[in-house]
Parts: structure tokens; sequence; C-alpha cells
């Protein structure tokens, strides 16, 4: 083999090495919209999972709050936020599981009521 040859083989193993190292670096996250469909904004909104906790001071009516997370361990999700006349809403969510990923969509209806939309894969 010659040198050039060598240098060749040798920049392909590293591109495919390069490749398999980036095609290998997953990780699993959810992407999370809270998604505001009444009339008025709510507040102090916060979502806890499995490790820990997210949230936004305020929604306004008919607006989205977008959020990724990465899932720990194992358990039910849970949001809890208050509306226009300081009435606190709690809401319990899907059992998570570590490894899942996928989209949530947390929907807060006209009155408070809260519908959880999960499309998550299965953890390999």
């Amino acid at each position: 083999m010659s040198r050039r040859q060598a240098t060749v083989w040798m920049r392909i193993s590293l591109a495919g090495l390069f490749t398999a190292i980036l095609g290998g670096c997953h990780s699993a996250f959810v992407e999370t919209t809270i998604d505001n469909r009444g009339e008025t904004p709510v507040q102090l909104v916060e979502v806890d999972h499995t490790s820990a906790s997210f949230g936004v001071g305020s929604i306004v009516a008919h607006s989205q709050f977008h959020y990724h997370f990465k899932i720990q361990g194992s358990g039910p999700l849970k949001i809890e936020f208050t509306d226009s006349d300081d009435k606190l809403h709690n809401s319990d969510g899907p059992i998570l599981k570590q490894g899942q990923e996928g989209t949530l969509a947390i929907v807060i209806q006209p009155g408070g009521g809260v519908s959880w939309q999960p499309s998550l894969t299965n953890p390999q």
C-alpha cells in the first residue's frame, strides 16, 4: 500500500469513526408544549416530572410555552397553575418511564381543565 493510499484509508476510517460517534450520541428528550386555550392568562405554571420541574410565570390567553426535558427515572407528571381569579388548579398527567422521548402537549382548557396529549416512544 502506498503512502497516499494509507492516507486516504486513514481519512475514510476517521470519517467513519466520527460518523459512528455522532450517530451514537443521542439523548432522549420530551418536547413539551403548554397550550393555554383559555380567554384569560394563567400564572405560576409549574410542571413536576420524575426528577425535576419546570415552569413559567405566565402564559397569556391563546398562547403557548415550549420546553424540553430529559426523563430521569419513572413517575407521574403533574401541572399546577393559578387562573385570573387566583384559583389554584392541579392536574395529574401520565406516568413517564426513563428513556422515553417524543412530544407532550399539555392543553389548558377554558375554565381550567387540563388534557394531556403524550406521543412518547418506549425506552429501548
